[in-house]
């Protein structure tokens, strides 16, 4: 098994190019983001983001906890995805949660990659099987559990 600073590392790396995944099916496969979606991209950059910190810091384990927070906040949030998806007739459409993060400044200077245009309920195409937000779900829940045992590890730095 790898290192914990490898497995950081590594950790780090999946969620940047998951998020690139993401722009790839915005821009090219025309799937607009929903808040919910915006949500996740945050999680997962706010998670590669600290996942970088915790690698190279002496204080590890607490920017990992950091991390896990931020992955457990995607989740929560892929999950409640899901449970949109499963109870057709409710959305998350337009409503204030998508013109809150609209207006937060990433999302003004950066609207290509945080600005929130899509519906929940649209998210039904599937890759392999799985709809985008099964998908989300499973590797949010895949990098939690990483940290975790980043986390209960025991030394090997």
């Amino acid at each position: 098994m790898p290192n914990n600073r490898t497995l950081l590392m590594t950790l780090s790396a999946v969620c940047f190019a998951l998020i690139g995944a993401a722009l790839y099916l915005q821009h090219y496969k025309n799937m607009l983001p929903c808040p919910l979606c915006v949500i996740q991209r945050y999680a997962y950059f706010f998670c590669g983001l600290v996942c970088l910190a915790a690698a190279s810091a002496k204080q590890f384990k607490l920017w990992t906890f950091f991390g896990l927070a931020g992955s457990l906040t995607g989740l929560f949030y892929a999950g409640k995805q899901l449970w949109v998806l499963a109870h057709p007739g409710l959305s998350c459409g337009i409503d204030p949660m998508q013109t809150m993060l609209n207006k937060v400044p990433t999302a003004v200077y950066l609207p290509w990659i945080f600005e929130a245009d899509g519906l929940c309920e649209d998210a039904v195409d599937t890759l392999l099987g799985l709809s985008i937000p099964q998908w989300s779900t499973l590797c949010l829940a895949i990098i939690s559990a990483l940290l975790l045992f980043v986390l209960a590890r025991r030394g090997n730095r």
